[in-house]
């Protein structure tokens, strides 16, 4: 078409579709496809649907928006450009470069109007039900017959490789479930991938999955035709029972003659003939690269205007509300920012050694349920093993369906779905998100872990049943690996306490941090409580001296978690046969290792070189703190079906055990 032909919308739907084209191309890197299929919708959804406001992004009742294929970024950064939040020409220029705002896939947290972290496929769903699933919850627990503060919508764009992940469908079935009635999905059908058609692989009816998990569907034969999408938006937010999928049938990389409708276009730049090519097919005024007309620059731009006139009238609601309810007001603004409510911790029981055996899981429920009625923001629950995990707050009400002032979630048996719905849930703001499951199934949700850690997400994980100790389920439920491979995060904080006074320390802890995530890592099995009336140190350092001796030791034993209290006996066993053993409790190797080397050297004495670590999983990474002359007690293979206590004896987590290595050892390095 001719540029006379070029109607407004034309015009600002190819502004998006040559923008994205261009930061590419001068990237030599990314993927132009997709937004170049999506620029319709996109268009339609921001400058008509979406209510945000480009002068505060961070505006509690704005629209959300997700672009759950986040390889097509250059997409949303040209929105971002476009209305006003705050990227340049040049940083569209810089696309894909060294500290620049626009890096290949969007990340929270570092530019302005992105919602949450996007690129594993399948997250961005997960993240958005998470996301509709807090505006449900905070609506019911807020809003009043009088008063309205929080009433807005979750969008979410996605493409077929986001539905073939299994993570999709998880978070798709929980939303219709819940019937998340203002959630919206944009199905970008392009029927390709990057190995071809998605007849290769894919060739189930969307629709009819949809459908089966309790959406409504909504069919876009064109997806360049704005009307038709235009249209289809409006009924969706015509109702609010049902989640809503819109499936365009679009074509990938549109306009361009050569590569329009291949797998080419998905991962690869047009190249500059290509890109002169589809200029010319698309009608465009310029050949200049990065070339935004004034018209279209004034249409997406009415868009802070737009926004900053919906905020003031949202404020004005908020303003008559916290006159009316001074209290809620408080504890919104609490949420929101995410405050700990003054007092939260007031009523976290105090464990003694009198208390007797208790299991670091059961320890955790009372104290979960010591904090529940003092921090209203808390909302969680399980992957289906809620009795097991101990991670119901009773008399908290169950977040469902009709009831979604509950703060008990039951996320079935969905965990990389639970994972990355506490995400969502955890950017929309409002809430503090935990989850729980058992220690095994914590590589279910491992890509969503990583995600939250990436984006710096005080996110709570409650992992249970923590070793070989499991007993007799055996080897399959029972980790082994697990701890090390959580510790590997960068970011991510792992507690694995070695009691119930330890438990009670670590919740303190995990609420407390708010630059990243925390797994806190529990027992099934009875673990006395550990005498701390004599230590130095404390589990806030990560690691402290449990059971000291006179002068300096023969010997340092530590140990984490349910190992710990055979690590007492043990040295207590070796005192008896004067043999002097400090016992270093090391619940966080992050948190020690977050101390000042005078505070690591006083706990682990540089000068005693006999030393041995005790951990039910594999032994990698403890070398660094045993040193070349110490030994480490671990699991370097998989359990088996037995009694719990059985299999601890039978792989040596005993006392005796440890005695006898630490004294072989002993005689090992005097030699």
């Amino acid at each position: 078409m001719s540029d006379s032909q070029l109607t407004l919308d034309d015009l600002c739907i190819n502004t998006l579709r040559t923008l994205a084209m261009d930061a590419v191309q001068k990237a030599n890197s990314g993927h132009p496809g997709a937004p170049m299929g999506l620029a319709p919708a996109a268009y339609v959804l921001w400058t008509k649907h979406l209510n945000h406001n480009p002068k505060n992004s961070a505006w509690p009742d704005r629209d959300r928006f997700v672009l759950s294929g986040g390889h097509g970024s250059a997409l949303l950064y040209s929105l971002l450009h476009l209305t006003g939040y705050g990227l340049s020409i040049d940083d569209l220029k810089a696309f894909r470069q060294w500290e620049s705002k626009t890096p290949g896939h969007p990340e929270y947290g570092h530019t302005n109007g992105v919602e949450v972290t996007t690129g594993p496929l399948g997250q961005g769903i997960a993240n958005a039900v998470g996301m509709a699933m807090a505006e449900r919850h905070l609506a019911a627990t807020y809003n009043t017959d009088e008063h309205t503060i929080v009433d807005h919508r979750t969008y979410v764009m996605c493409g077929d490789g986001d539905l073939m992940e299994g993570v999709a469908l998880e978070a798709i079935s929980m939303a219709g479930h819940l019937g998340l009635g203002k959630l919206t999905c944009l199905y970008d059908d392009n029927e390709i991938t990057i190995e071809g058609g998605t007849d290769i692989a894919f060739t189930e009816d969307v629709a009819a999955r949809f459908e089966a998990c309790g959406w409504i569907t909504i069919r876009v034969e064109d997806g360049n035709n704005h009307e038709a999408i235009d249209a289809a938006l409006t009924e969706a937010k015509a109702q609010d029972e049902k989640p809503t999928v819109i499936l365009m049938r679009t074509t990938i990389a549109y306009g361009s003659p050569n590569k329009g409708g291949t797998s080419g276009a998905h991962g690869s730049p047009l190249g500059d003939e290509e890109i002169l090519l589809t200029k010319k097919a698309l009608g465009w005024p310029s050949t200049e690269p990065f070339f935004v007309p004034e018209e279209a620059k004034a249409v997406f731009s009415a868009c802070m205007d737009k926004g900053e006139k919906a905020e003031n009238l949202w404020q004005e609601r908020f303003n008559a509300y916290a006159k009316a309810h001074p209290k809620r007001t408080n504890q919104w603004v609490d949420g929101v920012s995410g405050f700990l409510t003054f007092g939260w911790d007031k009523e976290i029981p105090a464990f003694t050694p009198e208390d007797g055996k208790i299991a670091t899981r059961s320890a955790s429920g009372k104290v979960l349920n010591a904090i529940a009625p003092n921090l209203p923001g808390l909302i969680g629950g399980s992957a289906d093993l809620a009795p097991s995990n101990n991670t119901f707050m009773n008399g908290c009400g169950v977040f469902q369906n009709g009831s979604y002032d509950g703060r008990n979630i039951r996320f079935g048996v969905r965990e990389h779905a639970m994972g990355a719905v506490m995400n969502g849930m955890f950017v929309h703001g409002g809430v503090r998100p935990f989850g729980g499951t058992f220690l095994v199934f914590a590589d279910y949700m491992r890509p969503a872990i990583r995600v939250a850690s990436l984006m710096k997400l005080p996110i709570i994980y409650v992992f249970t049943h923590d070793s070989i100790a499991v007993g007799e389920d055996g080897p399959t439920h029972q980790p082994v690996e697990h701890v090390a491979a959580l510790r590997a995060i960068p970011g991510l904080t792992v507690l694995r306490p070695g009691c119930a006074s330890e438990t009670a320390d670590a919740w303190r802890l995990a609420l407390k941090i708010t630059d990243g995530p925390t797994a806190i890592i529990l027992s099934r099995q009875g673990l006395p409580v550990s005498d701390r009336s004599k230590a130095e140190g404390s589990v806030p350092s990560g690691a402290y001296i449990l059971k000291d001796t006179e002068g300096t030791p023969d010997a340092i034993l530590m140990a984490s978690g349910s190992e710990v209290h055979i690590t007492v006996e043990a040295a207590e066993k070796l005192a008896a046969q004067g043999v002097n053993a400090r016992v270093v409790s090391m619940p966080s190797w992050e948190l020690f290792e977050m101390n000042q080397q005078n505070y690591k050297d006083w706990v682990l004495l540089p000068e005693v070189k006999t030393r041995v670590a005790v951990e039910a999983g594999i032994s990698m990474g403890w070398d660094k703190y045993v040193g070349d002359k110490g030994t480490v007690i671990a699991m370097d293979g998989f359990g088996a079906s037995a009694p719990g206590g059985t299999l601890l004896k039978e792989f040596g987590f005993t006392a005796d055990n440890i005695v006898e290595k630490t004294l072989a050892l002993i005689e090992k390095n005097k030699a």
